[in-house]
């Protein structure tokens, strides 16, 4: 059988198209998140163990339900406050507050040329970002990065996707919404955990080494990997998508 052709290019977000210090981003994170909850008069410490139990219950999501909704059960019955009366008090916390987290990002000019370059050569290109922020979040940081959200047919957010990253169920969901098949697809992630395991679905996957997460201490000879120029350089050898 005909191996397919590559027509499908996945990029992570975090520590790829922008280099990212994850532990200081997240830091910032809980502690602006903590400070809107006080200013909103709600209590810091429930407010923020509940949080961290509803990023838990999206990362372990089964599929039934989008993250914003396991996320919203899971912080209503550990608050006591009502989802929609949360949610929108906090809705400008992205628009606001969020970008104080710029700091903790390196954006590089090499992010938007790079899925420039794949897009003239016409293949679809994926946001693939693990969905456990709202859309102003990811958007948010797709500014830092200077990267245009219409450079993306497809931006996986937590509104919209049932799992999250490294759950295969992740990558299927993706590959059901572009109608695509695994080996025609190609994942590119700094994350060996979180990224590279599209691998065992079939896609082909390059590893992005500047932000390198590898907590399990893998092997990393499986698989393609350099520097986000090395990737670029790549990149401009692959054949025009028809």
């Amino acid at each position: 059988m005909a191996s397919k052709s590559l027509t499908t290019i996945l990029f992570d977000l975090d520590g790829t198209l922008l280099p990212l210090d994850q532990k200081q981003f997240m830091h910032g994170y809980f502690a602006l998140f903590s400070k809107r909850c006080k200013e909103l008069g709600y209590d810091v410490g429930s407010t923020l163990s509940a949080l961290q139990s509803g990023l838990k219950a999206m990362l372990d999501n089964d599929g039934n339900m989008t993250n914003k909704t396991r996320f919203d059960q899971t912080f209503e019955r550990m608050t006591g406050i009502p989802s929609d009366e949360f949610n929108s008090r906090f809705a400008s916390f992205y628009e606001v507050e969020f970008h104080q987290l710029r700091d903790a990002s390196r954006p590089t000019a090499l992010a938007s040329d790079l899925v420039n370059l794949v897009r003239e050569k016409g293949y679809d290109t994926v946001l693939a970002t693990t969905p456990l922020f709202p859309w102003q979040g990811t958007h948010a940081r797709l500014s830092w990065a200077k990267v245009n959200p219409r450079q993306f047919s497809l931006i996986t957010t937590y509104e919209d996707f049932c799992h999250a990253k490294p759950n295969l169920g992740y990558y299927q969901q993706i590959l059901k919404d572009r109608s695509v098949e695994a080996q025609q697809c190609l994942m590119i992630g700094n994350d060996v955990g979180e990224d590279m395991i599209a691998q065992q679905l079939g896609m082909q996957v390059y590893l992005v080494t500047d932000c390198l997460i590898n907590e399990q201490h893998a092997c990393l000879q499986a698989y393609r990997s350099g520097s986000l120029e090395d990737l670029y350089r790549y990149c401009e050898e692959l054949p025009i998508c028809n």
